[in-house]
């Protein structure tokens, strides 16, 4: 069992991610008309704004919500459309709901409107490699920033997925983002680092990051990890629909906890509870 150094996030709000004594829960919210893992669109605000609720509710510790698909294959969407898609639900969930709003975007224009709107946290899935001004308007509100490792763009990130060593190669681009972040002003204290499990990796890829976390949190930042729902858990269960993955999700969730994740991003918020309370009460008696 990997030990998990303890960190304080400081948000653009006042308050504070408090990230190692127990494990941190982020529920998706994807408002897209394409997610793979979700049946149905949430592109209605009313029924986002509903469900963005419930993931509270179920034990969500931050809900994430997101306007573009970034699948394997996925094509870009422009910023007005992205924010067409999230701008009414970020309006309407202010001062309803209790836990920090994150945004998933790349793009800097999204992440100003959004943390305007009330979203605290930015996470960029290409950890500043696809719109570097990014980490000028995070730094500017005094948000925080996840940065995750991806290579290439959604459409083509498998033919970036060779590595010869992927854990130090993924550590070594991700500490180049934590970099390019504080380059921009951005305060290290509010980094947290996301190794991307199957974005640009293979199956057997996203396993040896898993298993070897550890050389992840060597950064010096806390860990975010996001296995839900995701295809290469199927290299070790089989084929099955993104909806059928919930059990394999859960036993990721809880490898990475052990091995030293102080976050977990997933789909099924009131399922993945119980994995991470058990995750949390072993890592109490270790």
């Amino acid at each position: 069992m990997a030990f998990r150094r303890e960190y304080v996030v400081p948000l653009s709000d006042g308050r504070q991610l408090a990230l190692g004594e127990r494990t941190l829960v982020v529920g998706i919210l994807n408002v897209t008309p394409d997610s793979f893992a979700e049946i149905g669109a949430r592109l209605d605000p009313a029924r986002a704004v509903d469900d963005a609720l419930r993931l509270q509710e179920d034990g969500a510790d931050i809900v994430e919500i997101g306007g573009e698909s970034t699948r394997p294959g996925a094509e870009p969407v422009p910023a007005a459309d992205e924010w067409a898609r999230i701008g009414p639900v970020l309006e309407h969930l202010r001062g309803q709901i209790r836990v920090p709003v994150a945004v998933d975007t790349y793009k800097a224009e999204v992440a100003g409107r959004a943390l305007a709107a009330g979203a605290t946290i930015v996470n960029d899935v290409s950890g500043l490699r696809y719109d570097p001004t990014l980490a000028e308007v995070v730094a500017r509100a005094g948000a925080a920033l996840v940065l995750m490792h991806t290579r290439g763009r959604s459409r083509d990130m498998y033919r970036e997925a060779h590595y010869d060593a992927v854990v130090p190669e993924v550590a070594r681009e991700l500490r180049e983002s934590v970099d390019r972040a504080v380059a921009a002003g951005v305060s290290a204290d509010r980094l947290i680092v996301d190794p991307g499990l199957g974005f640009a990796k293979r199956p057997a890829h996203s396993y040896e990051v898993l298993a070897e976390l550890p050389g992840i949190a060597a950064l010096g930042r806390p860990v975010l990890v996001g296995p839900s729902r995701k295809a290469f858990l199927c290299a070790a269960i089989g084929e099955r629909t993104p909806g059928d993955r919930d059990r394999a999700t859960a036993a990721v969730v809880t490898a990475a906890i052990l091995a030293g994740a102080h976050l977990v991003r997933v789909h099924a918020v009131r399922e993945m509870m119980d994995a991470v309370r058990v995750a949390d009460e072993l890592r109490r008696h270790a």
